[in-house]
């Protein structure tokens, strides 16, 4: 019975490389800044889309109290 050589081809699934700890908390990162970047322009979209904006009137200061 022959040894079987490692460099070998095979058929079938080959195991992949786990990431480190290093590129999981670099993925993790990437992934909550993209998660933060999506939310902010998708909040932005709807904004735009269902305000109407302020007028000259509703500018300044004072615009919190009632005018008269």
């Amino acid at each position: 019975m022959a040894l079987r050589n490692s460099f070998a081809a095979r058929n079938g699934l080959s195991l992949t490389r786990t990431p480190n700890h290093r590129e999981q908390v670099a993925r993790r990162r990437l992934g909550v800044i993209g998660a933060m970047a999506g939310l902010a322009i998708i909040s932005g979209l709807v904004g735009a889309l269902t305000g109407s904006g302020p007028t000259e009137t509703e500018i300044g200061p004072f615009s919190y109290f009632p005018s008269e």
